[in-house]
């Protein structure tokens, strides 16, 4: 600090940053440290403090309230995710594993918008597990992906909607989470260059609520095992069950939307939070913190609903999570159980609502209830603002 003694024309004082005024300079004018030189005057606030300093005025900066207050300070995904480590809401390696999974979304992203020069769209030519075909973006998002979690080596099992069966890393089952994801979802819509996205879920791979891994007896004789599981070997039911969780166990669920601006929303299990891709920086930047769903689908005195379509559940769930609402899928004559993935689309979906404030209902029961039976089981599912989901469950009860 320095008080009345200081006699530097307000001009001089303007090449000089407001920080350095404050904590370096004992003697500002025998002792100027040449990193802060800059040419230029960033704000307002430095060139009232400049001048304050020039008229011999004790500068009192409180350099945190100065934070706060600048409009042009932003906060990235990476540097959000270690304050919520520093806090204790996840620790190292689920940040590490969360980044992997944005690097992923961001490469998606990037081949989305050249789709059309590089020749990527159209079908593989392939059908998957689901008996759909592939597009083959679908296939190539795919391996994105899966490379980008392998990296980590934090991720022991990867379930994947365009895999027959749940992956164990490099056949080991040392990573401490198991990751389920859509990668994309929405791939009629490449074509035509509509709204697309990824969706992802993650849990504990420790966690092993049917009790496979600690029966004692063999599996064909095991009263817990689901019947799907008993003809395969132990070391399969051990990956297969460590994915079949249900939804309340997630640690982080998210999407990434594709669409005029690239949209990554996540949820650590408190709160929900919109990052925006920057694309001069490459970087997914803090847009909008605990995102709450309005309670309803129609604003107070309006008489009548509207629907809508995107062709996407991505799309869907953003548009609802910002403007209320409910969206639906239920089971129909060609998909008795829905169309829609319980593990990877449905649970992840309904764990952000949730967090929002807004529910996801099979129509008798909540969603992140339901313990699957198998990897790419289907539900029905209605989802969006509580009071028109809780409306919807008294008319089908």
């Amino acid at each position: 600090m320095f008080g009345a003694e200081l006699a530097i024309p307000s001009r001089q004082l303007l090449y000089y940053s407001t920080t350095t005024i404050t904590t370096r300079w004992s003697n500002p004018i025998l002792s100027p440290h040449p990193s802060s030189v800059f040419t230029g005057i960033s704000s307002p606030l430095q060139i009232g403090l400049c001048r304050a300093a020039a008229a011999g005025k004790v500068i009192e900066e409180d350099v945190s309230k100065q934070k706060k207050t600048n409009a042009f300070e932003i906060e990235s995904l990476t540097s959000w995710l270690l304050e919520q480590q520093r806090v204790g809401n996840l620790d190292a390696e689920l940040t590490i594993v969360i980044n992997s999974i944005s690097l992923a979304c961001k490469q998606i992203a990037s081949l989305l918008q050249t789709a059309n020069i590089s020749k990527l769209t159209g079908s593989q030519g392939t059908i998957n597990i689901q008996g759909e075909n592939q597009a083959k973006l679908d296939v190539i998002a795919n391996e994105v992906f899966c490379n980008c979690l392998r990296s980590t080596g934090l991720t022991g099992i990867i379930a994947s909607e365009e895999e027959e069966a749940p992956i164990a890393v490099e056949e080991t089952y040392s990573g401490n989470y198991t990751v389920v994801f859509d990668p994309i979802d929405g791939s009629s819509n490449i074509d035509t260059s509509l709204t697309t996205g990824s969706i992802f879920g993650i849990y504990d791979s420790s966690n092993n609520k049917l009790g496979v891994a600690e029966s004692e007896q063999e599996p064909e004789e095991s009263n817990s095992t689901p019947a799907t599981l008993r003809k395969l070997d132990e070391k399969k039911q051990k990956t297969i069950v460590s994915v079949c969780q249900p939804g309340r166990n997630l640690l982080a669920a998210g999407y990434c939307m594709y669409s005029s601006s690239v949209v990554f929303v996540l949820s650590l299990g408190k709160g929900v939070f919109s990052f925006t891709l920057d694309p001069m920086y490459g970087e997914f930047i803090l847009t909008q913190k605990n995102i709450q769903i309005p309670k309803s689908a129609t604003p107070s005195g309006a008489k009548r609903y509207s629907a809508r379509y995107i062709g996407c559940l991505v799309g869907e769930i953003h548009r609802t999570l910002l403007y209320g609402g409910i969206y639906g899928n239920p089971s129909n004559i060609k998909s008795k159980k829905g169309n829609l993935r319980l593990l990877y689309e449905c649970a992840p979906m309904s764990y952000l609502v949730e967090q929002a404030g807004g529910k996801g209902s099979n129509g008798y029961q909540r969603i992140l209830d339901i313990v699957p039976e198998e990897v790419h089981q289907r539900v029905p599912i209605f989802i969006g603002s509580p009071e028109e989901v809780a409306k919807l469950e008294k008319y089908l009860a």
